[in-house]
């Protein structure tokens, strides 16, 4: 498994191929998303996470809990292009479990806090039976908005004493979230952040439908679901001691039985393959374009740019005219 996702991540031949013949055995698996500004825990959540999903390991059900694979997304230097791939560190407890299967990914320069190669990686793993797959993204923030259409459920993780509570919701970021989590909810703060992450969603549903609040003490306290939507709760969690994780894993399991019943998960899944589809296609048409371009004609036109006689979208069209002129 390990060499094939290197090889599906380094987009050789050989790799795609094993990916074609794999395709037909995808569709099974629950991808969840865990996205969040950096310093939020994402990393130790997801330990717990996995481990929640697993169960004790002494306990005799163990075998029949869902496997679970994860693909930690991390950021890739800007020189080197190598990346630390740090989050195996923190998940050293699960390296004994058979049923848990770690990938680390640098993100290679890729926006929106995945790498490029995290749809195949996660196809793979499907088609592997992974019942779970967790995919953490770099944690750059507010640009993180793809996530939401490669997962299933996204949970978008905020943490107390990291600035501007309201900051942290801007661009998108608040939207995409099927479950909003305060990690770290044991710090100093962790009350006002729920309550900014509540008060925007209220503003959102004024009715006070579509919303669902986890106390800080209590750390789950569950309100009635609106009869028509998915009420986006927000969840307390301390990570690092294991507190609110179970009600957490239990939110998730809840996200995936609204999208079966509600026929939601079809219509995600069709966004989702499209919008890969469409990634895919630009990436190829430039790939190729660049290709079949002159190095000369495509130097005349970055100079053109540079010496502001013409802009940008100007010089690539008309490559892209002369291109087809030519054709």
């Amino acid at each position: 498994m390990a060499r094939l996702l290197t090889l599906i991540e380094n987009q050789t031949q050989e790799g795609l191929d094993g990916l074609a013949a794999l395709y037909p055995h995808t569709g099974r698996a629950h991808v969840v998303g865990i996205t969040g500004a950096p310093g939020t825990g994402k990393s130790t959540l997801v330990n717990e996470l996995a481990r929640a999903f697993r169960g004790n390991p002494e306990d005799d059900q163990r075998a029949a809990a869902p496997t679970v694979a994860i693909v930690a997304v991390d950021p890739s230097s800007p020189f080197s292009g190598g990346a630390i791939l740090g989050d195996r560190i923190r998940m050293r407890d699960l390296s004994g479990d058979p049923g848990v299967f770690i990938r680390s990914m640098a993100s290679r320069g890729a926006l929106g806090g995945l790498a490029r190669g995290t749809a195949g990686v996660v196809q793979a793993l499907d088609a592997a039976g992974y019942d779970k797959i967790l995919i953490e993204t770099v944690g750059a923030g507010q640009a993180e908005v793809d996530i939401a259409r490669a997962a299933h459920t996204t949970l978008v993780v905020a943490a107390p004493g990291l600035g501007d509570d309201v900051q942290a919701l801007k661009a998108g970021i608040l939207e995409i979230a099927d479950i909003l989590v305060v990690n770290k909810a044991d710090l100093p703060g962790a009350d006002s952040t729920q309550s900014a992450l509540r008060a925007t969603l209220e503003m959102a549903h004024p009715d006070g439908g579509g919303l669902a609040t986890a106390g800080h003490h209590a750390m789950v306290e569950e309100q009635p679901a609106p009869a028509e939507g998915w009420a986006v709760p927000v969840l307390a969690t301390a990570a690092i001691k294991g507190d609110g994780v179970e009600a957490l894993a239990k939110a998730i399991e809840d996200h995936r039985g609204y999208l079966i019943e509600s026929g939601e998960l079809a219509q995600r899944e069709r966004a989702r393959v499209r919008a890969e589809m469409e990634s895919l296609l630009r990436d190829l048409l430039a790939e190729r374009f660049l290709l079949r371009q002159s190095e000369a004609r495509f130097e005349e036109a970055l100079e053109k740019v540079i010496t502001r006689s013409i802009d940008p979208r100007r010089a690539v069209s008309q490559l892209v005219l002369e291109a087809q002129a030519e054709a």
